[in-house]
């Protein structure tokens, strides 16, 4: 809000004040002087609180540049199980990889994305304030498959009281649960299933499920 919209609601405060307040006092016996130091008192509350609403947007949004400010992002090499190659790669990439509010280390996964019995690296791979989900197959840094990016900031939300978190999670789930939400919400067919997909969550809101298949990634539905 401008201020060229907080002095339009002061003088339409103040028309509908001089239209039913001063008459109101009037009719109560106010001298002029009194209504005058009466309306000059409500003038105030009103002004004061107008100029609140306009500045708890503002205040929200410092709120909020805060928090993305103090999004906890963790070099490659702090993940020890991450095989040595894969930490040079995404150095090289200039990744960091973001931590959700949970205190759980995470963001980095292991599984079979492609095939059975194939071990693959997931990675949430931050770099300026942007995240994707690189996939390495195979556990090679050649060529990853990289999807889903978004701005960091997008997933950050209050969690409890007066706390911003941020919220992005990934992990690897089965025929199982892909199934299990499928039933439960509907959504794009799952084509048949022997490996595992990547669930890329927002909190305690929602996920989208990545499964790759007959050449491409398929995007199912996940948590809701």
């Amino acid at each position: 809000m401008g201020s060229s919209d907080i002095g339009n609601n002061r003088r339409i405060a103040s028309t509908f004040m001089e239209r039913f307040f001063i008459s109101d006092l009037r009719i109560r016996g106010y001298s002029h002087s009194e209504m005058r130091a009466a309306l000059f008192s409500l003038i105030l509350a009103v002004g004061l609180a107008v100029r609140c609403l306009a500045q708890a947007p503002v205040e929200l949004q410092r709120k909020f540049d805060e928090a993305e400010r103090r999004i906890v992002r963790l070099p490659p090499a702090d993940f020890k199980e991450l095989p040595s190659n894969l930490v040079r790669e995404l150095e090289r990439r200039s990744c960091s990889i973001p931590q959700d509010y949970t205190k759980e280390r995470g963001n980095v996964i292991r599984g079979a994305f492609k095939r059975p019995g194939q071990t693959d690296w997931a990675v949430l791979c931050s770099v300026n304030g942007f995240s994707s989900i690189l996939v390495f197959w195979k556990g090679l840094a050649d060529h990853p498959a990289e999807m889903a990016r978004a701005e960091d900031r997008t997933f950050l939300q209050v969690t409890g009281g007066e706390e911003i978190g941020f919220s992005r999670r990934i992990s690897a789930v089965g025929k199982k649960f892909i199934m299990r939400q499928y039933r439960a919400y509907g959504g794009p067919t799952p084509p048949p299933i022997d490996h595992q997909g990547i669930n890329d969550m927002f909190l305690d809101k929602a996920s989208v499920v990545y499964f790759h298949a007959r050449q491409k990634w398929y995007r199912l539905t996940g948590a809701d």
